[in-house]
């Protein structure tokens, strides 16, 4: 049992990464070729615009489901909705935030373009501490457009056109089909102003994605709801990113491997669970980690995967093997 904890303690987590993350692509992109359906409940982007996924994104159901009368919606059709909900939660609390890091597509496609980036010797960007702090907010405000704007829909305060809204808006919806060549969802409509606005919305949102994942490193996780819905239920997941910190000499070396620049995971050595709304669950500050058990990822409060000073030796030697 040792040597195993060993071997997952020293493993090289990039290329253990990088291999899940291609995994989970070909899975949730091109699942309906292999007659893989794990409901459309999936707490990742695997765009139900799609017609091939393995899985479909919870967002798009949830939308439809709460836009419904609310004489239906608080009636038996409620029963869909928390089934729905139900199917969800139990997916998010096997693997917490790692959904972000390790599953889902556009996660995954951004990691692939910040890759790209490197390979030209491109510097990259980041944000001050006001930019970061301002937004880390958007995500919560398209979790209100997800789950408030269908609910008002259903009141008879918003019309029909605002059923989907954050689908409309949402780069996964013209990104995703791409890769089974389907590009009918690049489109403009101007059948309305409502119309246009959204769908005008989403084509600039697909260009910034873009252009702001090839700049700053998973820029779109920034400001995605799905993060934000994950971090609402993320103390009932059995994946836990812990910290001890009285074993912490804030190296920062944690903080400088952090894609989503979270200060707390240098800074903070009071909490123990140090996971926070836009940690994507990477473990790259694990990895990262000199100090013994500093850092420690937990099944049921179970290590099964911890800082060690022999496991950060020897990342550091895979490093120095690849230049």
């Amino acid at each position: 049992m040792s040597k195993i904890k060993k071997a997952i303690n020293y493993m090289d987590l990039r290329k253990v990464r990088f291999w899940v993350q291609i995994l989970f692509f070909v899975f949730f992109i091109y699942g309906g070729y292999l007659a893989i359906d794990l409901g459309n409940e999936m707490p990742i982007f695997s765009c139900g615009y799609n017609r091939e996924n393995g899985g479909g994104c919870y967002f798009l159901g949830l939308q439809h489901q709460l836009a419904r009368p609310w004489d239906r919606l608080f009636g038996m059709a409620g029963i869909g909705v928390l089934t729905g909900f139900l199917t969800f939660l139990v997916w998010f609390i096997v693997f917490n935030k790692a959904w972000c890091g390790y599953a889902c597509p556009l996660g995954t496609l951004q990691d692939w373009i910040t890759s790209l980036r490197k390979m030209l010797k491109i510097p990259y960007s980041s944000y001050t501490l006001e930019q970061y702090k301002f937004l880390k907010t958007i995500k919560y405000v398209f979790l209100f457009i997800v789950i408030v704007f269908p609910l008002l829909l259903g009141l008879g305060l918003l019309n029909s056109e605002w059923r989907g809204a954050f689908c409309d808006m949402c780069p996964g919806r013209l990104i995703v089909p791409l890769f089974t060549l389907d590009f009918s969802q690049w489109y403009i409509d101007f059948s309305s102003k409502t119309t246009l606005f959204l769908t005008a919305f989403g084509m600039s949102f697909t260009a910034l994605f873009f252009v702001g994942s090839f700049i700053k490193k998973r820029f779109f996780c920034f400001f995605c709801p799905m993060s934000a819905m994950h971090y609402i239920f993320s103390d009932w997941a059995v994946l836990k990113l812990k910290k001890d910190g009285d074993k912490c000499t804030k190296c920062g070396d944690c903080y400088n491997v952090c894609d989503m620049q979270i200060k707390d995971i240098a800074d903070d050595v009071k909490s123990k669970n140090i996971l926070r709304d836009d940690c994507i669950f990477c473990m790259k500050c694990v990895a990262a980690c000199p100090e013994d058990d500093a850092l420690h990822v937990d099944i049921l409060s179970m290590k099964v995967f911890s800082s060690t000073k022999g496991g950060f030796t020897k990342r550091m030697e895979f490093s120095k093997d690849e230049k």
